[in-house]
């Protein structure tokens, strides 16, 4: 059986640092690949809530775990200047010691853009802002010095030392799902895609297309790690999981039907799914647990499904 990444969605808002950083230090401890922030600078499910901003939480937990790769879900594109960011990203990667995923994304919350100040422009721009940007952070994380000219960014002899950690650089993931611009992006410029939760029942349609626009850049769709992001609800025994499914549906329901793209059920039910998910090229996972401030949940995935993808 194959490898499979684990990587957990932690909660960032309404809620104690204190109780971030012992969830963190328990994925750590359990044998999880990675956790994983989302970059909104306004609440979700409440603009005005509590909210931390999540790259001063990655660098935070960067230094109280071990183990554990560290992201982003993604970032907003728009919110870094490239070239910042790949001195950012570089940085945390070696004071982690090499434990740094990054994940990017072209931006689609308008209402942040407006509160903040950011400029929005039409989704096109965005992700040919998006484009730009990878290309930028991989030539500042692999030469000596950078220099980049585009429609929406320049670098001329940008030094970025010290170098990442990772070689021949940390992995970067695009998140997203657009067909006809959002994937020729991955395809052309990422070594991870990740296929976000809501639009998780349309996975072979969105690999077709990413399949498409690798055909036409000349790359194997199969050099590209997949990701999916997703909602796990595991229960104990079946006489449990109406319920608590029940409450995952009111938290995560805009994501979709999660009994039909979610991991879901008993460990053996779970395990079931995962096996699917990997014929389909799915090797690694964001996931929304159900009930995620409870460790015991994350050591019942961790105790019975995780080591039959070891």
């Amino acid at each position: 059986m194959s490898k499979v990444k684990f990587g957990v969605m932690l909660r960032q808002q309404k809620i104690d640092f204190s109780s971030i950083v012992d969830a963190a230090r328990l994925c750590d401890e359990l044998g999880y690949h990675s956790v994983w922030f989302y970059d909104h600078i306004l609440g979700m499910g409440g603009i005005d809530v509590d909210i931390y901003e999540s790259w001063t939480l990655m660098s935070a937990l960067s230094t109280i775990t071990s183990n554990i790769n560290i992201g982003t879900m993604v970032l907003c594109n728009s919110f870094r200047h490239p070239p910042l960011l790949a001195k950012m990203g570089a940085t945390l990667d070696v004071i982690s010691d090499g434990r740094l995923d990054l994940a990017l994304g072209a931006g689609w919350f308008e209402q942040e853009y407006r509160a903040y100040g950011y400029d929005f422009p039409d989704t096109r721009t965005r992700i040919e802002q998006l484009s730009e940007s990878v290309q930028i952070i991989k030539s500042m994380w692999t030469e000596d010095k950078a220099s980049f000219s585009g429609n929406h960014y320049r670098i001329k002899d940008a030094y970025c030392n010290p170098k990442p950690i990772q070689k021949p650089h940390p992995s970067i993931t695009i998140g997203g799902s657009g067909e006809k611009h959002l994937l020729r992006v991955v395809a052309q410029h990422a070594d991870s895609w990740n296929s976000p939760a809501t639009h998780a029942e349309q996975f072979d349609k969105k690999y077709e297309a990413l399949n498409r626009h690798c055909d036409e850049a000349g790359r194997d769709v199969k050099e590209i790690e997949i990701s999916q992001q997703t909602v796990c609800v595991i229960v104990e025994n079946e006489s449990m999981l109406e319920e608590k499914l029940e409450k995952a549906q009111r938290r995560y329901g805009f994501f979709g039907d999660i009994k039909k793209f979610g991991i879901v059920g008993t460990p053996d039910q779970c395990i079931k799914k995962i096996r699917s998910d990997l014929e389909k090229g799915i090797s690694k996972y964001t996931i929304f647990f159900s009930d995620i401030m409870k460790p015991e949940t994350l050591k019942l995935f961790a105790r019975e499904v995780m080591p039959e993808f070891q």
